[in-house]
């Protein structure tokens, strides 16, 4: 099936951009990280390590919502995403699959060797993870104050 315009540029934005901002909630009330992601459609993945607030919180509670935008100075330059979706551990053959993609991305990743031997044992420790959003929206205010555009997810 055929995506549209829109949905395109939603893609080619996720892509394009490097930081998302992970809002989560736990017993000590909400909380919100940035994490480095890579997307694969309007998925993403990202890695951090079990021992962060977000990711303890996201044992409790595996939704989030998720905000994607770029830095400006004008009300008329905000444009990015806001989801809300579900978060859960990767494992064997779909974590093999995340990192893949986020070396891709993140060639730093995907050649430890040349890497200092704090970040090697860094990332030895992280775990692996997926978001899976349930209602994506983009905004735009370049195309008019408050101009918000929900993609349909089960549409592409």
């Amino acid at each position: 099936m055929a995506i549209s315009k829109l949905q395109q540029r939603v893609r080619d934005y996720l892509a394009a951009h490097h930081v998302a901002t992970l809002a989560t909630m736990g017993s000590d009330g909400p909380w919100a990280a940035a994490v480095f992601y890579v997307s694969d459609g309007y998925t993403l993945y990202f890695l951090s390590s079990p021992s962060t607030r977000h990711c303890t919180n996201l044992k409790r509670d595996p939704r989030v919502a998720v905000t994607i935008q770029d830095d400006c100075s004008g009300w008329k330059e905000i444009k990015g995403i806001q989801l809300e979706g579900g978060v859960r551990e990767l494992s064997g053959a779909e974590e093999t699959a995340a990192r893949r993609l986020y070396a891709e991305k993140y060639p730093l990743v995907g050649q430890l060797s040349l890497v200092p031997d704090a970040i090697v044992k860094a990332l030895a420790r992280v775990r692996w993870f997926r978001l899976d959003p349930a209602r994506l929206y983009f905004i735009d205010n370049s195309a008019a104050f408050g101009q918000r555009d929900e993609i349909k997810l089960d549409a592409g």
